[in-house]
């Protein structure tokens, strides 16, 4: 009888011990990634009891807000968006039925007032025993409305992106991206999002062209190319070239951008006209000479240069290599901040609902890109580029431009077929304030005739608006 008695409480010893680690694993280990899932309804419906933090540029602009409806005597905080589709790519959406995405996704505990920052918890618990309704923390942004505005309208009725940074601090200023879509219309309406009309396809508006979209830099890339051969010592500003028109790459001619049918053709150059008029035979030989790792080095290094890449064609940026108009407004970032790329970032700040810092975003370096004397004289080279080159039509009367155009030959059919557009920049040389990075899909001019208006009008905004480190 004993032996029995001491069996059955062995047995209910061990049960009620599965049953404490059980529940303690499913209410503090795993609750957090229970409360990530998309498909915990119970938790969805629970955060919308939640008043959300609100969302602002940095001027203050109401970016994201709530609206109460009251459903079976519950208080219930729905997302509104007052700017519409202006900052939709950045700032996302938050919905019942569609979860959510961007800012608000990536940023949901801040919002929601459920982040370990220990302030944060001791007020939400506070709330919680009192019954009071839970507020989340405000999220200042660096992003500029009005810079944003003329971005969006450049790209009206066209496929790209506009990306500005602040070279400094890394601070994204401008964050544009066209096909778009209102974030109101989500929840209610998403079929109209998805059968979008666009000049290009797919429309795919939801796609953040900013920072997803991957495109064929073109000559933009003749950039980076100029870093590491600068950085190699092998060249100067002053190097010389004889442009023949084109340059032999795996036996096959590979030439000037100017006339595809019979090659442009400048003879003697010296490095900075090679950049300023844009010349893919003498990049061409330069990849060639220095090869696909040195070039490469500055953003990333491949398993076997040697033999997946070609050097060549790389030079110019029409190899395989894609990028995205983030990563090319960078480059720009780093020839401006005297060749040190700082980490982008468009969250300025989080802020309690008493108004205390929960966390600031402090400037930080990513890499630095190439040594300062390169980055000087690719200064002078990408000014020559604006002031006589290619890139004319970025000009700013009063304001020194360096810039580099870009357009890379994406189409079966050859020039003209099918190009994506390219420029990128900064301004005022000497002391920047802005770096921007313009793409435009299924063109038929050239990056001069097509993005670099663009990106004069953007930098021209925010220039005049003004931009604090």
């Amino acid at each position: 009888m004993n032996r029995q008695i001491a069996r059955l409480a062995l047995v209910g010893v061990g049960l009620l011990t599965a049953l404490i680690v059980g529940t303690t694993y499913w209410q503090t280990w795993a609750s957090a990634g229970l409360a990530d899932r998309q498909d915990n309804e119970i938790q969805r419906v629970a955060q919308f009891s939640i008043r959300r933090g609100l969302i602002r540029a940095s001027d203050g602009t109401i970016l994201a807000s709530n609206r109460i409806k009251t459903v079976g005597g519950q208080k219930l905080y729905l997302r509104r968006y007052p700017q519409g589709s202006l900052f939709s790519h950045l700032v996302g959406y938050s919905t019942q039925s569609r979860s959510r995405a961007g800012l608000e996704s990536s940023l949901n505990d801040y919002l929601t007032g459920s982040n370990s920052n220990l302030g944060t918890v001791l007020k939400t618990t506070l709330d919680k025993i009192r019954g009071a309704t839970i507020k989340g923390n405000d999220v200042w942004l660096t992003v500029k409305p009005g810079a944003q505005r003329v971005a969006m309208q450049q790209l009206e009725g066209k496929c790209g992106s506009v990306v500005a940074l602040d070279p400094r601090t890394g601070k994204v200023l401008v964050m544009a991206s066209r096909p778009t879509y209102n974030p109101n219309l989500v929840e209610s309406k998403f079929a109209r999002i998805n059968n979008i009309r666009a000049a290009c396809r797919p429309a795919a508006p939801l796609l953040n062209r900013a920072t997803d979209g991957l495109y064929t830099p073109g000559s933009t890339f003749k950039v980076v190319t100029s870093a590491a051969a600068l950085d190699s010592g092998k060249y100067t500003i002053d190097s010389r070239f004889v442009d023949k028109g084109y340059c032999i790459e795996y036996g096959k001619q590979v030439k000037n951008f100017g006339d595809q049918s019979g090659p442009e053709t400048f003879g003697p150059v010296d490095f900075l006209q090679a950049l300023e008029h844009s010349i893919n035979a003498v990049f061409c030989e330069i990849g060639k000479a220095i090869g696909a790792g040195r070039i490469l080095g500055t953003l990333y290094y491949p398993g076997d240069p040697a033999t997946q890449v070609d050097p060549g064609r790389l030079a110019f940026g029409q190899e395989r290599m894609l990028t995205t108009p983030e990563q090319m407004a960078m480059v720009a970032a780093a020839v401006g901040n005297k060749g040190v790329i700082m980490e982008p970032h468009a969250v300025d700040r989080i802020v309690s609902p008493t108004g205390g810092i929960v966390t600031r975003t402090r400037p930080r370096k990513y890499k630095r890109a190439m040594t300062t004397h390169t980055a000087d004289d690719l200064t002078r080279m990408m000014e020559a580029v604006v002031t006589g080159g290619t890139g004319t039509a970025a000009q700013i009367p009063g304001i020194r431009v360096a810039g580099k155009t870009g357009t890379a030959e994406v189409g079966a059919g050859g020039f003209g077929s099918a190009n994506t557009t390219w420029f990128i920049a900064f301004a005022p040389v000497g002391a920047p304030k802005v770096a921007i990075a313009v793409v435009l899909q299924d063109q038929h001019g050239s990056g001069g005739t097509t993005a670099a208006p663009i990106a004069k009008a953007v930098m021209q905004a925010i220039l005049a608006g003004g931009s604090n480190p």
